[in-house]
């Protein structure tokens, strides 16, 4: 197979790599901006304004119950937000993430149950979840204490799915997909207070007697202590993302925070944009668009459209369009299906599979399944194990078909080699979005002609333009980050003479979903 079948297989690799070099990613950057400009003139589905009106200063401070509902788990925590002296950060000597506290952290995943049952049930599964973190609180403070939290807590909310809102204390759920079933034109707030409000109601013989696997705070007793909790921050991952960042790093000279990216179920980014850029209808959502000349945006760039230069430049394969075609929603999340965690094992299955389907032998029965090679096993498995390792461990997840013997060395090289591939063409796709919005929004220049220009070095104190970003794949899938920095190098320097006094530079924003509904909690003096 290995000699026979090589050119099919070199085949395989570059059609799913030949998009990866410095002339195409170029311009797909130049497309990326126009279709980014355009979307937020003309469309109504992306380029969402959020009620974010406004950048932390860095001194906010308080304490803070998080909620992070992400694609895949939940999280929740109390935030403390320190501030920062007068005087601000020294010559960068302190750490910006001393100013934030973290205490009585959890994470549950997110049952697949759970995705796919009525909303009232998802919500009041977290309404417990809430309820058994605050409760862990109380059990470190005095019975004495009455009412240790006062009246009510403050709660700051990442929801990783669109919504749309005109308050930050309000939103309304829009189209979800992670491949949760969940209808939209839901109230946030409304189900996260019904979700939790019988947590604060005294004990009583059902509230007794209910499963308390399901229901982990209501243990006879135990929520008679239990606050209040008053929304006063809900927000998607990507802004929350942007506001941890933006108040981490606030006081340290000449860099600033010009995007939130998340690349992990799913891809998202958020960009501050001027009011003016964006589709004329959309000043309605703001609750006092006169006062406001930027707003924080949550861009949607996955939504159908934004593949449309991935499609022009030829990009897109045969199975990228066949997972497409397949997938829980045609057509709704092109971009998504092509770079993020829940799709990339899809791709490198339909590849592979197709690659063997040309030899003389039968697939394991397994892996003919949709979806039954994970992204995750490609990282923490294949990417990272020895050969023994690796065979192995397909053998167990995809047993050999009786008689048979499938997975050898060779085909082993073949799936890594295609997981490799898909990996490449993920982080790059990423970096040429990434320069095309921050191109879209003039913070950076990629001239139509890109591939004349060149930002040599120079300016020997650069302003720093940092990408916060957070999310499974981009932080956990070897060489996804290194790759992607690589290319917003190149592309930068490539992209235009005027990007010389411009240093794009990828940073993780530590639990940056959690994090960031504090902050923007902490922030509702200042946001209309």
């Amino acid at each position: 197979m290995a000699t026979d079948h090589a050119e099919e297989a070199s085949k395989t690799i570059a059609a799913l790599t030949h998009c990866v070099n410095e002339s195409t990613l170029l311009d797909l950057a130049v497309r990326f901006s126009e279709v980014y400009k355009n979307l937020a003139k003309t469309s109504l589905e992306h380029f969402l304004v959020t009620p974010v009106t406004a950048l932390p200063t860095g001194k906010e401070k308080g304490k803070f119950i998080s909620i992070d509902v992400g694609g895949s788990n939940l999280r929740v925590g109390f935030v403390e937000l320190i501030g920062e002296p007068e005087r601000g950060l020294q010559n960068g000597t302190e750490k910006p993430y001393e100013k934030i506290k973290r205490s009585f952290d959890k994470t549950w995943p997110i049952g697949e149950h759970l995705k796919m049952d009525k909303a009232e049930d998802l919500f009041a599964w977290i309404g417990d979840c809430i309820a058994e973190v605050i409760t862990d609180a109380l059990e470190d403070i005095p019975a004495s204490i009455e009412a240790p939290f006062g009246d009510e807590l403050l709660l700051g909310i990442t929801f990783s799915f669109p919504m749309a809102q005109k308050l930050l204390s309000e939103a309304t759920l829009l189209p979800m997909g992670k491949g949760f079933a969940i209808t939209s034109d839901l109230n946030l707030g409304n189900m996260l207070r019904a979700g939790y409000a019988r947590h604060i109601v005294e004990p009583s013989a059902n509230r007794a007697n209910n499963d308390t696997e399901n229901h982990p705070s209501s243990e006879k007793g135990r929520s008679s202590r239990l606050p209040r909790i008053r929304i006063a921050a809900i927000t998607n991952d990507t802004v929350a993302t942007f506001a941890s960042s933006a108040y981490a790093v606030r006081a340290v000279a000449n860099s600033r925070v010009a995007m939130g990216l998340i690349v992990g179920t799913g891809t998202n980014a958020t960009v501050p944009m001027l009011l003016s850029e964006l589709h004329a209808t959309k000043r309605k959502d703001l609750a006092n668009p006169e006062a406001v000349e930027t707003v924080v945006i949550n861009t949607e760039w996955t939504i159908r459209g934004t593949d449309k230069p991935l499609i022009d430049l030829g990009i897109k394969t045969s199975w990228d369009r066949a997972l497409d075609a397949n997938s829980e929603a045609p057509g709704f999340q092109p971009f998504e299906y092509m770079t993020s965690g829940r799709y990339l094992g899809e791709i490198v299955r339909l590849a592979f599979t197709d690659l063997i389907s040309k030899a003389p032998v039968r697939l394991p029965a397994l892996l003919e399944i949709k979806n039954a090679l994970q992204t995750k096993f490609l990282s923490e498995v294949v990417a990272r194990a020895d050969e023994e390792t690796v065979i192995a461990e397909l053998e167990r997840k995809f047993p050999s078909r009786p008689k048979e013997t499938f997975w050898n060395p060779v085909r082993v090289k073949l799936l890594r080699d295609i997981a490799h591939a898909v990996q490449q063409r993920s982080s790059a796709l990423i970096a040429a979005a990434c320069v095309g919005l921050l191109d879209c929004v003039n913070d950076i220049r990629i001239d139509p002609a890109a591939q004349n220009g060149h930002a040599t070095p120079g300016n020997d104190d650069p302003e720093e333009l940092v990408i916060a970003y957070t999310g499974s794949t981009i932080s956990h899938y070897p060489d996804w980050l290194d790759t992607c920095q690589r290319w917003i190098d190149v592309l930068v320097a490539k992209g235009s003479v005027a990007n010389t006094s411009k240093r794009v530079v990828l940073r993780e924003s530590l639990d940056g979903g959690i994090i960031g509904a504090a902050v923007l909690a902490g922030m509702t003096d200042k946001i209309a």
